[in-house]
């Protein structure tokens, strides 16, 4: 097709201003799927995404629709909102030229809607502001666009008023993406220059690769060549999103589609990669995408030993359909054989680990999340730690540093006062107060990732009920008085419960954890100490009392003494079995780890 007929856009919005029911509707309007296929949420085809009513992966459909009697060949690439999926986001918008900026029409812009806006205004991306909602029963249109006016910069005039829930005004929105964005760039003439925004995983067809088209075109039975990875194959079929896979014989510049080269290994494409062809290749690859760095960490370990095997080819699979995450092989002395996984932020980690026990039916053991933490040693060594167990000696250590974000709150301004003393609970640093309005307000703090990501976002929005929105973003690393808390269990140090804590909240930490740890662990026959420590001074302890057989039971009268032999038997086996008994420590142990940070915040 003709490069001037064509329009690549993404929607980006704030998580729940309604981008996939847009996208929805889009697709119904133009005919793309028929009203019996039609379904909520057609293009969120993961069930955990479909549970909760998010998105979590981009994913793109190719809509063709007649405007003045002239086709268009129209790329969407619906985006997630949350803040976590920032990533996905970024790299939906390298591939499109244009972008719809949906706001609700009653709660305004929000943090992620600021974060998206710019994220599109850095790509040089034509951006239209779309009011959605306007069919709720209280709505502040003026008020809305106002806000786009004064906090993004953007001409609200010319913005849409539209309701994909019920479908009114959509056609006005297929004529702004085809008057108002612009036709690709590239020449059929030049060499194949094609940039890799997504990939995923099929049992039988091996890797599918999503591609736009930036220069020159491919056809089915070309030999193409992965830059990155010098990797040269044949392209065995090629096609479009419609929303299902459709072959086609050839796709040109602007197009956005699939290959399949039948390459199974999973780590040998990688997002962000230049596909080009083999004999008439081009000479610099595109620009790619800059590796998203993971905040947060866990150790994740089959329950049964002998799925070990199993769970790293199920995380293989994760990780290639997933750039943003990671894993390595680790060894745990209480757990065995593991991994240890990065992940964004705790909205990730939880769906990474819902995916494994939903769709994989397995069962893990996860220990507490933490986040990446930087040493510099006495020799002058940055050491970047993101397990608590690659802590060195307190003497090597000369500086323990922590990342720190920048947060931007939107909160009602009543609610103003709780946020700043929330933030000042957990050592946050007071940076601009904006009004946007009578009654929002955007501040802006810097606080720990550490105190963010465990459980921030839930308490914004209970304070705030439900109206306050953040977005955050991590601006480096700071110098700050951490130490590592060890938990010993009957006197031994248990590995996969140690985290990094603060020192000036080290002693309640630990009082909190371990009284949890009291409630997680059942009784055995025999004693148990549970003890926080900090090297080799212990901060913190509770006793699980053992479990007590009456053995005087039988003996009704008589001489006392006969009780005494029989009780000072039992105390001499208990001593016995606690030198040799082992502590069984259920799953809900290792995570109270993170309900107790929870509880003290």
């Amino acid at each position: 097709m003709d490069p001037k007929f064509i329009r690549n856009f993404s929607i980006i919005a704030h998580i729940d201003h309604g981008k996939s029911t847009l996208a929805d509707q889009l697709l119904l309007k133009s005919g793309t799927i028929t009203q019996r296929q039609f379904r909520e949420q057609i293009l969120d085809d993961l069930d955990i995404e479909r549970e909760r009513g998010i998105t979590v992966k981009a994913r793109s459909v190719t809509i063709n629709y007649k405007v003045d009697g002239q086709e268009y060949e129209l790329n969407l690439i619906d985006t997630p909102g949350h803040v976590d999926f920032h990533y996905e986001v970024n790299r939906s918008l390298a591939a499109c030229e244009g972008a719809l900026l949906l706001v609700d029409a009653f709660q305004g812009v929000q943090a992620q809607t600021v974060a998206n806006a710019y994220a599109a205004i850095n790509a040089n991306l034509e951006i239209i502001p779309v009011v959605n909602k306007i069919d709720l029963p209280v709505i502040r249109v003026d008020e809305v666009l106002e806000e786009v006016e004064n906090i993004l910069g953007l001409d609200g005039s010319d913005a849409l008023r539209v309701s994909a829930k019920a479908g009114t005004n959509i056609e006005s929105v297929f004529e702004a993406i085809v008057r108002r964005i612009p036709a690709p760039s590239g020449k059929v003439e030049l060499p194949l220059k094609a940039l890799v925004f997504d990939s995923k995983y099929d049992n039988y067809r091996g890797v599918i690769t999503y591609i736009r088209i930036v220069d020159g075109q491919v056809k089915r039975g070309d030999k193409v060549r992965f830059m990155r990875e010098g990797i040269i194959a044949d392209v065995l079929e090629l096609g479009q999103f419609r929303p299902d896979m459709q072959p086609c014989d050839e796709l040109g510049p602007g197009q956005v589609g699939y290959l399949l080269t039948g390459i199974k290994d999973l780590s040998r494409v990688t997002v962000g990669d230049t596909v080009t062809l083999a004999l008439n290749s081009t000479d610099k690859p595109l620009p790619g995408y800059q590796k998203p760095k993971q905040m947060v960490f866990c150790g994740m370990y089959p329950i049964d030993a002998t799925g070990f095997e199993h769970l790293r080819e199920e995380l293989q699979k994760l990780s290639m359909n997933d750039s943003s995450f990671s894993f390595v092989p680790e060894t745990s002395d209480a757990l065995g054989f593991g991994f240890r996984c990065g992940f964004l932020g705790m909205l990730h980690m939880e769906i990474v680990q819902q995916r494994l026990e939903g769709e994989q039916n397995m069962d893990l053991i996860q220990t507490a999340p933490n986040v990446t933490f930087e040493i510099l040693t006495h020799s002058g060594e940055v050491l970047t730690i993101d397990n608590p167990q690659d802590v060195p000696d307190a003497g090597v250590i000369e500086e323990f540093r922590e990342p720190i974000a920048k947060v931007t709150f939107i909160v009602p301004a009543e609610n103003v006062g709780t946020i700043m003393q929330l933030c000042q609970d957990r050592r946050g640093i007071y940076k601009t107060t904006e009004f946007l309005g009578p009654l929002r307000t955007q501040l802006i703090y810097e606080l720990p990732l550490s105190e963010i990501v465990y459980d921030m976002y839930d308490k914004l929005k209970s304070v705030t009920r439900g109206y306050g929105t953040m977005d955050y973003e991590v601006i480096g690393f700071q110098s700050a008085d951490l130490v590592k808390m060890d938990i010993l269990v009957k006197g031994v140090r248990v590995d996969a419960l140690s985290t990094i804590v603060h020192r000036s909240t080290a002693d309640r930490r630990g009082r909190s954890l371990v009284k949890r740890l009291k409630n997680e662990i059942s009784k055995h026959q025999f004693e148990i100490a549970l003890q926080a420590a900090i090297g080799a001074r212990v901060i913190a302890r509770e006793t699980i009392s053992a479990l007590r057989k009456n053995v005087t039971a039988k003996c009704y009268g008589g001489d006392v003494s006969r009780k005494r032999k029989l009780l000072q038997k039992q105390k001499e086996g208990k001593k016995r079995m606690k030198q040799f008994g082992e502590v069984e420590i259920p799953q809900k142990a290792f995570l109270s780890v993170l309900e107790s940070n929870r509880e003290d915040n």
